[in-house]
């Protein structure tokens, strides 16, 4: 499965709009993640858990667009964005979206 940001991918024409798809996904940390990283921002710098929990969040949530757009019947994923936000005090929801389509080599 093809996904990219773009509207066009060369050397491909869309032959078939299926429509948008998307993948959510809502992650927290543990009371663990959440006190050391309470820790880390003491002291400035990246925090790393949670680093790697919005990665973690990212890739599940391309990887639940890409079955979205499959079970469409498209093979390719154009315009693909991404959207976060938090919920309450310890949640993050990180969106992936874009228009599901059909393509085939010029």
């Amino acid at each position: 499965m093809l996904v990219v940001t773009t509207e066009n991918i060369t050397g491909y024409k869309v032959t078939e709009v299926k429509g948008e798809v998307f993948g959510l996904i809502v992650r927290s940390r543990g009371l663990g993640g959440n006190i050391m990283a309470g820790l880390r921002s003491l002291a400035g710098g990246e925090i790393h858990e949670y680093t790697k929990m919005l990665e973690d969040a990212r890739q599940q949530a391309i990887d639940r667009l890409i079955s979205n757009a499959e079970s469409k019947g498209a093979n390719a994923v154009v315009m693909m964005r991404f959207d976060s936000s938090e919920i309450g005090q310890n949640m993050s929801e990180v969106l992936a979206f874009g228009t599901a389509v059909v393509i085939e080599k010029e």
